[in-house]
């Protein structure tokens, strides 16, 4: 019989570890203002709970249940505005079906990984994009994972598979639907229920957690410290890293390091490719989006204004500039923007150009697109709906 102490002390091992990880806030290339300090702790105590739902309470591949990774107040490593990611742990061995309703997500693609060297796995397995996935006329879809090969939707397994993740890019906010599904694994009764927690689980668990939530947060700063020392410069991941890493599939997203102090405006310019999704996310140097529930922190494909030539003009600054492309810095000083371009023939990186706020105007097209007071409400209101639509209660 365990010690009725162990319990307490996996408890305080567990906080004990928690505090390791707060050296995210000392780094040297940490920005120092007060704003970026609570911004650090908050993303490590709002990391807790994905450490605890990957390494804890959904990390068994024989109970496998899809679950979210990211929402409004739960972010890393650049999530993606316009996205719900969702994933599950699954192996190499045994035979798993994910099914339900599709959705009408504008981008969906379905990837299986391995372990690796990054906190979000490893190696790529195999992807079924949204566009090759067979759906029934109900829109239900059914899709098999497996070592050895299924009729239908298949994705074949290796024996270092461990997770599955499912993406769903939006466009239209307000008017897609997001899938609703389920992963069940076959030829075991499912209906049998997990061994109940034991003192061994709970202490390997709140262990694996801590030491994620410090992995996992320090992974994404240092990477993108890489950007941080050239900022303005579109680069993609794949030019600063070559970790194998489960990155979306079909398109290429485009980084650059931001930094625009009051007074200052930062105007991005690209002429966007054809392609059936792109989007553009904003965010501060912990990788994490800004509040997009109440901040206009974004743009994609259908949310955007395109000026008559066919060019897309964003602009970082700290009061409104009354453009319909703006992307509001929340308070920050510097952070992080990606375009992402998806299912398109090329990957223009965009131009940036930093400039006085008050010479904004010399700098702009004489024509560009202007936004009354009252259409930027109209923004604002499309977003908290569109949110909604996408996270119902």
């Amino acid at each position: 019989m365990a010690d009725h102490n162990e319990a307490l002390r996996a408890w305080e091992d567990f906080c004990d570890n928690l505090k390791q990880a707060g050296r995210l806030l000392v780094r040297p290339t940490t920005p120092t203002r007060e704003i970026d300090q609570v911004t650090g702790a908050r993303a490590l105590a709002r990391n807790i709970a994905l450490g605890l739902q990957f390494e804890f309470e959904n990390n068994d591949p024989l109970y496998p249940e899809l679950m979210h990774y990211f929402d409004p107040v739960r972010k890393q490593g650049g999530d993606n505005t316009d996205a719900i990611y969702v994933g599950a742990p699954v192996n190499g061995t045994d035979t798993y079906v994910i099914h339900g309703d599709r959705g009408t997500a504008r981008y969906f693609a379905i990837t299986v990984l391995e372990d690796g060297a990054t906190p979000w796995g490893g190696k790529v397995v195999g992807t079924l994009l949204g566009k090759d996935l067979e759906i029934d006329t109900d829109g239900q879809f059914r899709v098999l994972l497996s070592p050895e090969p299924q009729p239908g939707n298949w994705i074949r397994t290796s024996a270092g598979t461990y997770r599955v993740t499912i993406r769903q890019f939006f466009g239209d906010w307000s008017g897609e639907r997001p899938m609703r599904a389920r992963i069940d694994r076959l030829g075991a009764d499912p209906l049998a229920p997990p061994a109940v927690p034991d003192a061994e689980r709970l202490a390997k668990g709140l262990a694996n957690a801590a030491r994620w939530v410090d992995v996992s947060l320090h992974y994404w700063a240092d990477m993108l410290d890489r950007w941080q020392s050239q900022p303005h410069r579109f680069l993609s991941y794949r030019e600063l890293d070559r970790n194998a890493i489960d990155a979306t599939p079909g398109g290429e997203p485009l980084i650059c390091y931001w930094k625009v102090a009051p007074g200052e405006a930062l105007i991005v310019r690209v002429r966007p490719p054809e392609g059936y999704w792109w989007g553009v996310e904003f965010g501060n140097y912990y990788w994490e989006t800004m509040d997009y529930r109440y901040r206009l922190c974004s743009t994609n494909c259908d949310h955007a204004t395109i000026e008559d030539d066919g060019e897309l003009i964003v602009v970082v600054s700290h009061e409104d500039p009354g453009l319909p492309n703006w992307l509001d810095p929340s308070g920050y000083t510097e952070g992080y923007i990606t375009y992402r371009w998806i299912g398109t023939d090329h990957y223009p990186r965009p131009d940036c150009s930093l400039v006085e706020a008050s010479a904004l105007e010399y700098a702009l097209p004489s024509a560009v697109r202007r936004i009354t007071p009252e259409e930027r409400r109209r923004q604002l209101a499309d977003r908290r709906t569109g949110i909604l639509n996408r996270y119902p209660a």
